[in-house]
């Protein structure tokens, strides 16, 4: 009777157990909100009213204000070429820029610095005649652990480390007929573009 008993209590609990470890995962994965929380919160602005109002500096000439609905753009927006974030498990930069720290600050002069993510699709494809390419993101230590990529298929093949584009020029007819690439084909004279050129030496711990 004595395990009988012990045995349901120990199902139980694991049991219990399964459950919480379910619900703590339900809360990590959705950034801390329950799945089909029929309650959600509501978004509510972080900018404060007095942002409109100047404040004198000795650091600028004029002085610093700004109107909440230009600050509440800047806010959400998550960098000044893209605006969403580019990974589920990131936080929105209007959630994260929230609370007492950001509250009366110049949204305009808070960081926002470029999405990679929307960069490194500029940068041209590097063509080659090889089955088998080398990228190592320029070399030395400012750029990364050599990556092999095999550019047999006609497709843009991508390092899986830093996202510079290669294709083999077997190729080149197939993917200029396509009707869209994710990466431009020849260089378009954009600021973003890395030329080859600035790889200055080609030495093991050589400088780009």
């Amino acid at each position: 009777m004595l395990s009988t008993a012990r045995s349901r209590a120990f199902v139980r609990l694991s049991r219990r157990a399964q459950f919480s470890a379910r619900r703590a995962y339900a809360f990590s994965a959705n950034d801390n909100k329950e799945i089909n929380d029929p309650t959600p919160s509501k978004e509510v602005p972080n900018v404060s009213k007095s942002n409109e109002v100047p404040i004198e500096t000795p650091h600028r000439d004029a002085p610093l204000q700004e109107s909440i609905e230009e600050a509440e753009k800047l806010r959400v927006m998550q960098a000044p070429n893209r605006a969403t974030v580019w990974s589920r498990s990131q936080n929105p930069r209007a959630k994260a820029m929230s609370g007492p720290r950001f509250e009366q600050t110049i949204m305009e002069l808070q960081p926002a610095p470029q999405a990679a993510i929307d960069l490194i699709h500029k940068q041209p494809v590097r063509w080659t005649h090889e089955r088998v390419v080398a990228c190592d993101g320029g070399g030395g230590p400012l750029g990364h652990p050599r990556i092999f990529i095999n550019t047999d298929k006609p497709q843009i093949c991508m390092c899986t480390y830093c996202g510079l584009p290669f294709a083999n020029e077997h190729h080149r007819k197939h993917l200029e007929a396509l009707p869209d690439t994710a990466y431009p084909l020849a260089p378009r004279g954009d600021a973003a573009e890395i030329p080859e050129s600035q790889r200055i030496t080609d030495e093991a711990l050589g400088q780009r």
